[in-house]
């Protein structure tokens, strides 16, 4: 018995593993944060950010209209490492002051004023980052719109938090003169040392100069090539929770013929354990093929997805040899014409008989192509068709006419219908017909009888001659032109832009002049929205330059934040190009989101290193040094937070889950290996085209005249 298929089964399915991974991320990023703070009063306050901003960000939906579905929570799961890192960054800085012999609520004055910029750049530069984003069009916007929107929301609500309530928190809870337990002593031992140890690494690297610029020049270099290596596609392949299936039959086979295959092939799937219910559905979409959809178990209760099982079934099906029939996955974006994922289009204004030519020896090079476990052309001339020749002189001497002829065919043969009947409410049409044993075959057609003149019925075989031709089924257009359609379906690890690829390739040597090709089906979506986001990427990159060229007063400073954005795209590049995802909608999203959590690092060091310049008279060596040495904690704890609280991701099963991975797999990868170059290669690049920040003595003596003269007022 067939089981309707239910979208809404993969969706809720995909929204409780998101909530769940909600759940996860939070606990993970509280573990972390207690192993890098190693005190729970530290920890509270960071940890008060995220319920508050997430609230918050549920205000900014409710405003905007926003629903909770799979994309807004998939924001929320990337929200929960996001609005830890400014609340991070603000105790860290508090806590260093306090250590160094502030009382908390000096402290918390201090600390919040130095880091108070640094924060509203950060704040600014993250949620500029998903602007582009918001205001894109076609699928890609239409689905990434409330994403963007939501954790830009989140962030903004976040930066607010931590430049409000966390200093407040911290000029009460933390403590002064605290004697630190054991853990604690021993979590402050091992990020001293460590401090120790970069910054003895940074001395060697700095005598080293030019050959840490070499490094970074071929990191640059690299970029375009691990591009090439990446497979390409709209979207990854999901479970959906069914398996559609597509058969073509020879093209003089009959209805009977194709049910009978059917029903040997709905009978194979009915036996796989992970296949709930089946339904064959034959002469659709053309009358010598057949459709048919497998609904799967649920997720939890079967081991293999769609994917897998189609290609276990495919040697099955091709034992078939009635039909060949091929099993594909569902359409990933709505918005798809329907048909085989891949359908390559061909068209000219020259005739069918010319262009079936052509057509076919793009199908044989496609078949030859093993990346193509089924093509077919919608254009062969393969069609039986009768070509009725009837003797006018013979008829007219009868007094037959040519009406009464085809009314006589058209009657017998269910040209059109005689009337409508009412069964149980509903109208049916009313088709004349003869019985099929008597139109088998076109010989049939001689013992139909037509009236003459005269009253006596003639038979059809002393007026007419049928001549069986070779014709298409269809007569298809594209555009208004005449076209063919080569429709294919790819086997498993071959990407859509590969098969785009081989389609354009094939273009250029097997489409003589007037003929030209184009898309439909996922192939289409594919070439119109597959590139959309590479411009937003440039946009958002174009924003973060505008943003910091103001707070720094600088466009050198700038640059210099901005050279880590490479360096971390190549740790999302190399484990793309490892395997580990396709370039999709899903990894360019995380794409950007890696530029604004990268740049976070550059403006935390670039900011201290201007102060440092400003107000201590450092040179840039010395001050970047300083600069990178003092950061180098929340660095190292921002990342660690983002990082753990997408490891759920990076494990997720079920509906959904191959998006989530590709995003968690981005950002992790691009952040971790991104945050080695910042802290060893940012430092080096800032000491040779960072700007030459110098301030009078007069101005940094009343700046600081100032500062203190505030503070006591505020005691």
């Amino acid at each position: 018995m067939y089981k309707r298929q239910d979208s809404t089964i993969a969706i809720e399915e995909s929204i409780s593993e998101v909530v769940k991974t909600i759940v996860e991320a939070g606990l993970i990023v509280l573990i972390v944060m207690i192993l890098f703070l190693g005190s729970w009063r530290a920890v509270i306050i960071p940890i008060i950010t995220i319920p508050l901003s997430l609230i918050g960000v549920l205000v900014v939906m409710q405003m905007f209209g926003f629903t909770i579905n799979l994309m807004t929570l998939l924001a929320m799961v990337l929200a929960i490492g996001l609005v830890v890192d400014d609340a991070i960054v603000v105790v860290e800085n508090i806590d260093r002051h306090i250590k160094a012999g502030e009382d908390p609520f000096r402290a918390a004055i201090i600390g919040t004023r130095e880091i108070a910029v640094p924060v509203i750049s950060m704040t600014i530069t993250l949620a500029a980052v998903y602007a582009p984003i918001a205001l894109m069009g076609g699928i890609t916007g239409s689905l990434f719109t409330e994403f963007a929107l939501t954790l830009a929301g989140s962030v903004f609500v976040s930066g607010i938090v931590a430049l409000t309530l966390s200093p407040m928190m911290c000029s009460k809870m933390l403590k002064s003169n605290h004697q630190p337990n054991r853990f604690e002593r021993t979590v402050e031992a091992v990020l001293s040392g460590l401090t120790e140890r970069y910054s003895r690494l940074l001395d060697k690297l700095m005598t080293r100069r030019p050959a840490v610029i070499f490094f970074a020049l071929l990191v640059f270099i690299s970029l375009p090539f691990l591009f090439k290596f990446i497979p390409a596609e709209l979207a990854p392949k999901e479970d959906k929770g069914a398996l559609m299936m597509m058969s073509k039959a020879p093209a003089n086979a009959n209805l009977d013929y194709i049910e009978n295959s059917m029903r040997v092939i709905t009978a194979e799937l009915s036996k796989q354990p992970e296949v709930q219910s089946t339904l064959g559905i034959s002469g659709v979409p053309n009358a010598n093929q057949a459709f048919g959809i497998a609904i799967m178990k649920p997720w939890s209760q079967r081991e293999k997805n769609p994917k897998e099982l189609a290609t276990a079934l495919q040697p099955t099906f091709n034992s078939v040899a009635s039909v060949a029939t091929t099993a594909f996955q569902m359409p990933e974006l709505p918005g798809s014409s329907g048909g085989l994922p891949v359908q390559f289009v061909i068209t000219t204004s020259n005739p069918f008989e010319s262009l079936v030519s052509i057509a076919s020896d793009v199908l044989a090079a496609t078949q030859a192509n093993p990346n193509f476990v089924y093509s077919e052309l919608d254009l062969a001339f393969d069609s039986a068709t009768m070509k009725i020749k009837i003797d006018r002189d013979k008829a007219g001497a009868y007094g037959v006419t040519m009406q009464d002829i085809g009314i006589t065919l058209g009657t017998l043969l269910s040209d059109g219908y005689l009337n409508r009947i009412d069964l149980d409410g509903r109208s049916y049409e009313v088709i004349a017909q003869v019985e099929r044993k008597y139109r088998l075959s076109p010989d049939k057609l001689g013992n139909f009888f037509v009236k003459a003149k005269n009253g006596d019925m003639l038979p059809l075989s002393n007026l007419i001659t049928i001549d069986v031709v070779a014709e298409p089924r269809s007569l298809p257009h594209f555009n208004q032109l005449n076209s063919a359609t080569i429709g294919a379906v790819l086997a498993p690890g071959f990407a859509m832009g590969d098969a785009i690829n081989f389609f354009e390739e094939l273009s250029t040597t097997k489409l003589p002049q007037g003929y030209r090709h184009d898309y439909l089906g996922e192939a289409r979506q594919f070439v119109s929205e597959g590139g959309a986001l590479y411009m937003t990427f440039l946009l958002a990159i174009l924003i973060i330059f505008l943003v910091l060229a103001s707070q720094f007063e600088s466009i050198r400073d700038p640059l210099v934040i901005l050279m880590t954005v490479p360096l971390a795209i190549s740790g999302a590049l190399v484990a793309l190009a490892w395997g580990a995802a396709t370039m999709n909608i899903y990894t360019q999203v995380g794409l950007i989101t890696l530029v604004g959590l990268i740049t976070k690092h550059g403006i935390l060091i670039a900011e201290v290193a201007k102060e440092e310049q400003l107000h201590h008279g450092l040179g840039r060596i010395d001050a970047v040094k300083k600069a990178a040495t003092v950061r180098l904690r929340p660095i190292l704890m921002t990342t660690a937070a983002m990082v753990a609280g997408l490891i759920p991701l990076l494990f997720a099963t079920g509906a959904g889950a191959v998006s989530r991975f590709g995003i968690g797999i981005v950002i992790v990868a691009g952040l971790s290996i991104g945050t080695l170059f910042t802290l060893l290669i940012l430092p080096v690049i800032y000491s040779f085209i960072a700007s030459s920040h110098k301030a009078s003595e007069e101005f940094d003596e009343t700046l600081k005249h100032k500062v203190h003269e505030k503070i006591e007022q505020l005691d």
